[in-house]
């Protein structure tokens, strides 16, 4: 039998166990080994700070192989970047760039590197880096308008194109994005880290390929069917049937009317089908998400109710199905602004998935955590710089502990700016850093806290916010009371949830975030809980 002839379960059955957790790990440690070349390299405190942005490897079909575990936005939607090269007939040496939301991409200032691995000349893989850029250019510093209506007014647009062509720089693309961004320097620097940490990922494969022969390439078929194997008894353990919920996003940034999400969750055996039939046609503010955002956020909730040891690949993925109409604000058509559908509506799309759920697994899912990124964007009109930050809220309530104060719930898995790093990089000063008391839901479990963050800009600027549960709270369940809803003012007076502002020197910006819901009924909360809870501040003044 030749190895064309070769099943996946053949193959995984070919390579004996311990043999395939060695190579499992081993190409588990090259993505992120890739992620600490590029946070390591960049020079954006987004990429170095924050560490916005993942790595993952994938075989020469374009499946996930693995990935490092960075952000889930992110990571889920990559498979569909990598399909749109693969249309390009990549060749040894090849980089791509692509960040068009309607052609690989998430959102604009999400810019991807695919780069082909062929340590033999011979092309078996490719190394992927996605990194949020501080500015793409756009009508306002960040490139994340809050009043846009296309998405010509968010940024640099590219489609999957050579950044360098057969290993010599493309050197007319280069031009074109300096030519078409605010910070073209850091820009320049955060891709070339990109690039190193895919070059990494290149030289590590080529190494292993050196140790394992051909069992490393065969390995990539058994460690997907591996992990398809494991999600499938998982699903499987579910009971069948469809559950359905709904939500609201809070407006588009051009009206203030709700934008409903709705879902019917099917689970039939070792599948599910996710359908969001009845969600809301595409709006004309940014709160479109293309139809991988969507996707994304499918997939790490699946990944949230099974188990959690499983390696992250594209096996996880093969038993999830996941629909939305054409047109509608989880697939929209070009040239919809789709700026805030990565960051806000990926969000919501996991709340209403995580709440649907609930019903087949209440034991499995937490209370709603604080449900937004709280996108705040500072910067000046010149060029001279750009901050963007998401601000952590509380999570949910678990059904067996309270949730965690003041941390990044959901799609995101970023970390903040240190004070010290913001305020050396930027013309910002922080006056304050806080939980906010009282924020979380009570119940038989309290949800997580919420964050107070108050800066002074300390130049003339403009300031973007992009945020949501502004009037929605985050629900309680089972009994336990909703999350505190977030607050934005500047100067100390409110400002809407989507908002941009020119600003003076001297002006304080405040982002107030919610906290998580409760989960149980208040009444059942252990005393010595309650007493810790006023002891520790976490109940009082907010």
């Amino acid at each position: 039998m030749s190895d064309e002839d070769t099943t996946p379960s053949e193959k995984q059955a070919e390579i004996d166990p311990v043999t395939l957790e060695i190579l499992r790990n081993q190409l588990e440690s090259v993505a992120t080994e890739m992620g600490h070349v590029l946070i390591r390299g960049a020079y954006s405190p987004n990429i170095k700070e924050r560490q916005d942005c993942s790595t993952a490897l994938f075989d020469a079909s374009g499946r996930m192989v693995a990935q490092a575990e960075h952000i889930p936005v992110h990571l889920g939607a990559m498979p569909d970047a990598v399909d749109i090269v693969l249309q390009q007939d990549p060749k040894p040496g090849d980089v791509f760039i692509v960040n068009d939301p309607f052609a690989g991409g998430t959102h604009l200032p999400d810019i991807t590197l695919v780069s082909t691995i062929a340590p033999e000349d011979d092309v078996i893989g490719y190394a992927v880096s996605r990194a949020h850029h501080a500015d793409v250019g756009g009508s306002s510093p960040g490139s994340m308008p809050p009043g846009a209506q296309e998405i010509y007014e968010e940024g640099l647009r590219l489609p999957a194109v050579r950044l360098v062509d057969g290993g010599e720089p493309n050197e007319a693309v280069q031009d074109l994005i300096r030519a078409n961004v605010r910070t073209p320097d850091e820009r320049e620097a955060d891709l070339r880290a990109q690039r190193a940490a895919n070059d990494r990922a290149e030289e590590r494969v080529g190494d292993l390929l050196a140790e394992h022969g051909p069992t490393l390439v065969e390995a990539f078929d058994a460690v997907i069917d591996y992990s398809r194997e494991r999600v499938e008894a998982e699903l499987d353990a579910l009971p069948d049937g469809t559950y359905r919920a709904q939500d609201v996003l809070e407006g588009d940034g051009v009206t203030d009317t709700d934008i409903p999400i709705e879902v019917a969750v099917t689970v039939d055996g070792t599948a599910i089908d996710v359908d969001f039939a009845g969600t809301a046609d595409q709006v004309t503010g940014n709160l479109n998400a293309p139809l991988s955002v969507a996707k994304s956020a499918v997939y790490f909730v699946v990944r949230a109710i099974t188990d959690p040891e499983i390696p992250p690949n594209h096996g996880c993925y093969e038993p999830v199905s996941v629909s939305a109409p054409e047109g509608s604000v989880l697939n929209p058509n070009p040239p919809a602004a789709v700026v805030g559908g990565n960051v806000e509506t990926s969000q919501r799309v996991m709340d209403v998935t995580l709440a649907a759920l609930a019903q087949a697994v209440p034991d499995e899912v937490p209370a709603g955590g604080q449900g937004t990124m709280n996108n705040l964007i500072i910067g000046d009109r010149t060029g001279d710089f750009t901050y963007y930050e998401t601000i952590g809220g509380g999570f949910g309530a678990r059904p067996d502990k309270d949730g965690m104060d003041g941390v990044q719930v959901g799609m995101t898995n970023t970390l903040n700016t240190p004070v010290e790093a913001l305020e050396t990089e930027y013309p910002l000063r922080v006056e304050r850093y806080a939980l906010r008391p009282s924020s979380g839901g009570d119940g038989r479990y309290r949800g997580g806290l919420g964050l107070e963050r108050t800066v002074t800009v300390e130049t003339d600027a403009t300031v973007s916010l992009l945020t949501e549960r502004r009037r929605t709270a985050p629900a309680g369940i089972d009994g336990g009371e909703d999350g505190a809803t977030g607050e934005n003012l500047i100067d100390g007076e409110p400002v809407p949830a989507k908002a941009s502002v020119d600003v003076a020197a001297g002006t304080t910006v405040s982002v107030r975030t919610p906290g998580g819901g409760g989960h149980g009924d208040p009444s059942q909360r252990d005393p010595e809980a309650r007493e810790r809870d006023r002891r520790d501040g976490k109940v009082g003044d907010r």
